[in-house]
């Protein structure tokens, strides 16, 4: 019997689909997300290792107009629906976001973070500057934050900006992902510079605030940050956590899915031992195992037959 090849360490949703790992389908995901009729902000707060990161991965990869990514998710569920995939499939400029490297021993070297990825972002995006709409002071401003020698009213613009520009280039609103939002204020909380720290991600959040260029967002993270009021304002938020069912499923392993991992990879034996140490989470009416320690629990049988399970 073939072996699977599970995929530990990466949460590349292009990588593992192209290099045939072993994958879990959670492509409903995106129907569940469009399905939700005026919503313009998606906010999904989710423990860590539960899968966040690999679900905006796969949203990156669906919407993304500058890529053709059919071969991705054939075979997935979410191509059952022809409909919606010729309406949506690399249909809409996207852009996507992670916040999870910001850190550092001061707010002066994690802004410094924070300011080198909107750099990279906006490296990711020179071809706008190719549209003659875009106009010389705009020019000028673009390259300052590519070339990390903004001012902190440029960064705080910035990913508003981007959504502007990318709107006028592919004359259609924009797709915006933002992952583990929380991390740089978090980070912040315990170095000591939360009010610096906030100031600045509030700058950058007033991308998905009253913003015409911007179609939608879904944002993740651990915690859900209301009193600092980053999300005031926001038209059309809903926000989907632990305590909620609408998308409990997507996020973290069902049982189901779970006993059909153990089947595809011949581990059936260790039912017992895995829903004794992994089983336990619930998210709404939902109960789930964390990915992460089962997929890292499998691929440890799978070597070495006598593995003991472990906590991460």
């Amino acid at each position: 019997m073939h072996r699977p090849i599970i995929p530990v360490g990466t949460s590349n949703f292009a990588e593992i689909r192209r290099e045939g790992y072993y994958f879990i389908d959670k492509s409903d995901l995106i129907r569940e997300l469009l399905e939700t009729k005026g919503t313009k902000v998606t906010l999904i707060t989710r423990p860590r290792r539960f899968g966040k990161t690999l679900a905006m991965r796969m949203l990156e990869e669906f919407f993304d107009i500058r890529k053709d990514n059919r071969d991705l998710f054939t075979g997935l569920s979410i191509m059952d629906d022809a409909d919606l995939c010729e309406k949506w499939m690399n249909r809409y400029p996207t852009v996507f976001l992670s916040f999870k490297n910001v850190d550092g021993s001061n707010f002066t070297s994690a802004y410094a973070q924070l300011t080198s990825v909107m750099a990279e972002l906006y490296k990711k995006h020179f071809y706008l500057l190719d549209h003659d709409k875009i106009n010389v002071l705009d020019k000028e401003i673009f390259y300052k934050i590519a070339a990390d020698r903004a001012s902190l009213t440029d960064i705080k613009n910035s990913l508003l900006k981007l959504t502007q520009f990318m709107e006028i280039y592919h004359g259609k609103p924009v797709i915006l992902l933002i992952d583990e939002y929380d991390v740089p204020l978090a980070k912040a909380n315990e170095k000591g510079n939360y009010p610096e720290m906030l100031d600045a991600i509030k700058g950058i959040m007033q991308a998905i605030k009253d913003n015409d260029p911007l179609r939608s967002a879904v944002i993740t993270g651990c915690l859900q940050i209301a009193k600092e009021s980053i999300f005031t304002g926001t038209n059309n938020f809903v926000s989907d956590t632990i305590s909620d069912s609408r998308l409990s499923q997507y996020f973290g392993f069902t049982q189901a899915e779970v006993d059909r991992l153990l089947a595809d990879t011949g581990t059936t034996g260790h039912t017992a031992e895995i829903r004794e140490w992994y089983d336990g989470y619930r998210f709404g009416k939902t109960g789930v195992y964390c990915p992460w320690d089962v997929m890292n629990h499998v691929q440890n049988l799978l070597m070495d037959p006598d593995s003991q399970a472990e906590i991460s």
